[in-house]
């Protein structure tokens, strides 16, 4: 019809084609093209699903405080100076008294328990195992620490009163010293005393090669009069409910602060932890790391996005004659200008698929082989496919501009 202005404008299918016909007929140039791309989405996916993953494990795995318990202690539990360290051996000790007036008066607490640990060795015939965790508890102990068991039962209130020589023990007590036998009844030296066992903990596995198994837990007041020793102890407090947690804690500390003699205007000299108290200590060493490793991949996109500018610069001077037909058969510069977007976007796309590939494959060989634990998220997935595209976006603009501006005449005489 007379007049019509020539169709010639690149359908996204067409350039998407092009794009990756280019890819394949250039093959160790477009894999040295997308390597930037490629590295900066891995290490993103990898950073992700294994700072995911950690969260998840200290949530759950490490903390192991419910959301209702809390615990009271002369320190904080993680010190992170010389002058905090300092500071809180000049405080006063918890004695199983003050674990008494608090379990006695506090009408919010649903279960009050106390305990102490050390690091010993356990030893049962010719077999010991060194390092072992070994912790006095009070009978409420199952009430605020999750220890659930395989056989046998926890020590009662009467065994704590009567300072009975019994004990529960982790799974590697029983794997290392005493396999293929029932552990219940059998005698095991704990340091310089010892203790029948009376229950075995199902195993919790490792945290990061450190096994949470390797413990032994005895009455407290068995572990006073085994070692003799005056050592401050940890006063833990369970709720009613997690809504009822902030007043219990006030009351708490009422109590504690009336026992020790503090002043109104006098500061606390005594710690309370929650579970959010840990998880936002980890959130912020997590979060540094992060962070870090996001910066990292930055740049890696950065420079992944300079090399995918510099080779559609290069794809641009090798197309200038078909650029010019193009623009003579009547396509627009907002033709040709989409037109490498779509193929400098499909470029990069390209390159996040295969780092989202390799950042899986990356978080689960560092699970398999260190025991860190992973966690892929959707998310981050779909985040790291828009970035690379992102990049691709970008870094096409001046090329893509570059050539939407070429003259027809001069791009047709071009060799």
């Amino acid at each position: 019809m007379a007049g019509k202005r020539p169709q010639t404008s690149m359908s996204v299918e067409e350039a998407v084609r092009i794009a990756t016909a280019s890819l394949w007929s250039h093959k160790l140039r477009s894999a040295l093209t997308l390597l930037g791309v490629v590295i900066g989405v891995m290490s993103v996916i990898a950073v992700v699903s294994l700072v995911n993953g950690l969260n998840k494990y200290v949530a759950t795995r490490v903390v192991g405080l419910g959301t209702d318990v809390f615990m009271v202690n002369r320190s904080p539990s993680i010190i992170t100076s010389v002058d905090q360290w300092e500071a809180a051996q000049k405080r006063r000790k918890f004695h199983y008294d003050d674990y008494v007036a608090v379990r006695d008066t506090c009408r919010g607490c649903q279960a009050v328990a106390a305990n102490v640990n050390k690091v010993g060795q356990v030893k049962y015939g010719t077999d010991y195992l060194s390092d072992s965790n070994i912790l006095g508890f009070t009978h409420e102990m199952p009430e605020v620490l999750s220890r659930e068991l395989a056989e046998g039962r926890y020590f009662t209130r009467v065994d704590v009163e009567r300072v009975a020589p019994v004990c529960i023990v982790g799974y590697d007590i029983v794997d290392k010293l005493l396999p293929g036998s029932d552990p219940i009844g059998k005698e095991i030296h704990v340091d310089t005393g010892q203790c029948e066992i009376i229950g075995v903990a199902k195993k919790r596995g490792s945290v990061m090669g450190q096994s949470q198994d390797n413990w032994v837990i005895m009455p407290l007041t068995t572990y006073q009069a085994m070692y003799a020793r005056d050592d401050s102890v940890r006063i833990w407090v369970k709720a009613a409910s997690t809504q009822a947690l902030d007043p219990t804690m006030d009351e708490v500390r009422q109590i504690l602060r009336g026992r020790r003699h503090l002043r109104p205007h006098d500061a606390d000299d005594f710690a309370m932890e929650t579970n959010q108290s840990f998880l936002s200590l980890w959130g912020s060493i997590s979060g540094t790391f992060f962070g870090v490793m996001i910066g990292i991949a930055s740049i890696a996109l950065v420079v992944g996005g300079i090399v995918i500018m510099n080779i559609m610069l290069v794809s641009v001077t090798e197309r200038t004659r078909e650029i010019g037909l193009r623009k003579s058969l009547g396509a627009r510069q907002s033709d040709i200008r989409m037109q490498f977007l779509i193929e400098s976007s499909t470029l990069a796309a390209i390159g996040g698929i295969f780092g989202v590939a390799m950042g899986i494959l990356l978080a689960k060989i560092v699970t398999w082989t260190t025991a860190l634990p992973s966690s892929v998220q959707f998310w981050s997935v779909l985040a790291g496919l828009l970035m690379a595209t992102g990049v691709g976006l970008f870094f096409g603009v001046y090329p893509a501009t570059k050539a939407a501006r070429l003259d027809p005449v001069v791009a047709l005489r071009a060799d």
